[in-house]
């Protein structure tokens, strides 16, 4: 797997690094330096698992021996879901495929940049925000090549091994992003399409303090389309959300936070400066 990203070592972490949660029975996170995981199935030696999103660069063999003391060693898991392709949510997907060899799933829209066709737009350092969003030039933006079974999600909205649950095409932060909801009791697992940290401050990431955001404001190229995707996540009514970066959210403070981050889009997540808003916002 040819990743420039997978050995730069990215130093900022938080107080919840290393600390699982388990948010519901067969959903539990994991957060690593600054990003979270999800592990979902039944907590059992053998059980069935998937595993949403790949963390940080050199993260794998800490995300292996989390999954090892859920579900037992020797027990892959039957996939791994990427919500999207950004340095943050990939870093570790080398050791993870090497020692598991599961087949990878992302969006059709997603597969050029993780097949070395197209990199991402490069991080954007002048946008309003904190000290995470001054540093950002640091952050790998190069396409990865996925060697292993690198598949697109299926068109038909199912989410492989996931029996109960639809991914959503949730665009903005990425072009191929995706969000995974369960109808049945409103759970969903968000990505970056909205986070619940301010992503951009070190201070906040550090200390996890929750707040509703739109996504990074740094790596986030079009901002209509992330209102939109917000709009379609709030019109589900989620019952928790575990999101990309920050603490779990769920119940009326899941509520009545979305709806704000919808009314107040413009005021909560576009950055008055940036490159990717300059020219776009009055």
């Amino acid at each position: 797997m040819k990743n420039k990203a997978e050995n730069r070592f990215i130093p900022m972490t938080s107080i919840d690094s290393g600390i699982g949660q388990q948010v519901i029975s067969d959903l539990y996170y994991f957060p690593f330096q600054i990003v979270n995981v999800v592990f979902y199935g039944q907590p059992g030696e053998g059980n069935d698992w998937v595993l949403i999103d790949a963390g940080m660069p050199r993260s794998g063999d800490n995300i292996i021996k989390e999954a090892e003391e859920r579900f037992g060693k020797n027990n892959p898991p039957k996939a791994l879901i990427l919500t999207h392709g950004h340095f943050d949510h990939i870093g570790g997907i080398t050791e993870l495929i090497e020692k598991w060899k599961m087949p990878v799933y992302a969006h059709e829209l997603e597969l050029p940049f993780l097949q070395g066709e197209q990199d991402y737009p490069e991080p954007d350092p002048t946008v309003e925000g904190g000290l995470l969003a001054k540093i950002s030039p640091y952050y790998p933006n190069e396409a990865i090549v996925v060697e292993g079974d690198l598949r697109a999600l299926p068109m038909d909205g199912s989410v492989p091994f996931m029996e109960g649950w639809k991914w959503i095409h949730t665009p903005g932060h990425t072009q191929g992003h995706v969000s995974l909801y369960r109808e049945s009791d409103g759970a969903l697992i968000a990505g970056d399409a909205f986070v619940t940290v301010k992503q951009e401050s070190l201070y906040k990431v550090f200390t996890q303090e929750q707040e509703i955001s739109g996504p990074p404001r740094y790596l986030t190229p079009d901002w209509e389309a992330a209102r939109t995707s917000v709009e379609k996540l709030a019109s589900l009514h989620p019952t928790i959300a575990i999101t990309g970066h920050g603490r779990p959210m769920e119940g009326e403070t899941l509520r009545e936070n979305l709806q704000m981050l919808v009314e107040k889009f413009d005021e909560i997540a576009i950055p008055d400066y940036g490159k990717f808003v300059d020219g776009k916002k009055d």
